[in-house]
């Protein structure tokens, strides 16, 4: 099902994001606090000249024009304009504006805390006071066969804030219930109805696909290749871009889910529930595991830029990917995400990640926490409605038309993204190799 169209694009963190500002505050702050100093150097340093033997013995000579240089150079160091005064002035003004990035972080900061707490004790209110409970669901069936002629699906996508709304409470449902926890220690829970076991990698050979065999050029592309993985029985690819000059950058495409099971019901599939809730919880997966090997297997040099690119479940498994293989050694350097719950993960400093999210899509909140927006992160929010959860989560048609529109955008953390990742688009040709990643029996 397709909807009316990618609009609506809103963009956030990155190069133009409130953290990089925040950083550049901080940076000016430091440069201002230099220059007062060396501004103060250099005013203490010259008031050895007003007692310079030479100067002094030129006195005897000529007394006024030594009176006349004392006195302009006690001006032009100590008067209210002089170095002195100057460099207090700058040094105020340094102190002010690291304070005003301290204080600009700390609001940031509490807001977030604030709204995590509201959520708990909206929890422990719901248990409390079941009322609250019944009133607020019964508001929600009125609207919903009121407004959207009983479609509850159509009223969720309409507002998938309500998945970080509800997920946030549970913390503090529980805890009003005696099981005091957060929501990190319950999806660790969770996840360890899911043993993840060990993966077992097989090599599926070259895919010779138009799309296998056809550089990237864009961003679009890079998602339309990641579609193509997605039909194929393959859970995993690595991609051999080769420039016109012979540098040479790898690509690694991870689908998403693909099997939904409940705990003790292990199909043997790496792309399987589990594989969700332990990504999520922040456990190594036996998908990541598969990459890793995959990539030895390959024979990827640990020095050539690595891209992860991911949907879903694989956008999760790419972002708690990267940081391992740097550790590893490797030179991971971009991270793509779509439709991914990926703001809880840790991103290394030195990798650039860009995730995209369809604003009516719930499978982004089931972390109930936004994305960072750091200088390295950058988040693209757009509107696709489709009317379903399938939908507005799917990759064609939705994901690839987001990309595809980012090919051409003049937004600056989008540009500095682009033309960073410059080495895996236009190639003069690229090798797929795909392979399937399985759990061990």
């Amino acid at each position: 099902m397709t909807g009316p169209g990618v609009s609506n694009i809103s963009v956030t963190g990155g190069a133009g994001g409130s953290d990089a500002h925040y950083e550049d505050l901080a940076a000016l702050g430091d440069l201002t606090d230099d220059v007062a100093g060396s501004t103060l150097t250099i005013a203490m340093t010259s008031h050895k000249y007003l007692a310079d033997a030479d100067v002094l013995a030129s006195a005897l000579l000529n007394p006024g024009g030594v009176a006349k240089f004392e006195g302009a150079m006690l001006n032009a160091l100590d008067g209210p304009s002089g170095l002195t005064a100057t460099s207090a002035t700058i040094g105020v003004r340094g102190l002010t504006l690291q304070a005003t990035n301290q204080a600009y972080q700390l609001v940031d900061d509490l807001n977030a805390k604030a709204l995590e707490a509201s959520r708990w004790l909206a929890g422990a209110a719901v248990v409390a006071m079941p009322g609250l409970a019944v009133a607020g669901v019964g508001a929600i069936a009125t609207d919903v066969y009121l407004n959207y002629d009983g479609d509850w699906q159509k009223w969720l996508v309409d507002h998938p804030g309500m998945i970080d709304t509800i997920l946030g409470m549970s913390p503090g449902a529980l805890s009003a219930l005696g099981l005091p926890t957060d929501l990190a220690t319950l999806t660790e829970l969770i996840a360890a109805a899911y043993p993840d076991g060990d993966p077992k990698l097989t090599d599926l050979g070259e895919d010779h696909s138009a799309i296998a065999t056809d550089p990237p050029d864009g961003l679009g592309e890079l998602l339309n290749g990641l579609d193509h993985r997605n039909g194929t029985d393959a859970n995993l690819d690595i991609r051999k871009v080769t420039q016109p000059d012979g540098t040479v950058a790898y690509i690694v495409d991870i689908p998403g889910t693909k099997v939904w099971n409940l705990p003790g019901d292990d199909k043997g599939s790496a792309n399987d529930f589990g594989t969700n809730i332990d990504g999520i919880a922040g456990n190594p997966t036996v998908l990541q595991e598969g990459i890793q090997q995959a990539l030895a297997d390959a024979g990827v040099p640990k020095d050539a830029p690595i891209m992860l690119v991911g949907h879903s479940q694989g956008g999760i498994v790419a972002a708690r990917t990267a940081g391992p293989l740097v550790d590893d050694g490797y030179n991971v350097t971009h991270v793509v995400t779509a439709g991914s719950p990926v703001g809880g993960v840790d991103i290394p400093d030195s990798v650039q990640m860009l995730s995209l999210e369809n604003s009516g899509d719930i499978v982004p909140h089931l972390d109930a926490e936004d994305n960072p927006d750091s200088d390295n992160r950058t988040t693209v929010t757009f509107d696709n409605q489709t009317g379903t959860i399938g939908g507005n989560h799917q990759i064609n048609g939705n994901y690839t038309d987001a990309a595809t529109a980012l090919d051409s955008s003049n937004d600056p953390s989008v540009q500095r993204f682009r033309e960073s990742a410059g080495v895996f688009f236009g190639g003069k040709e690229v090798d797929t190799h795909q392979y399937k990643v399985e759990r061990k029996p």
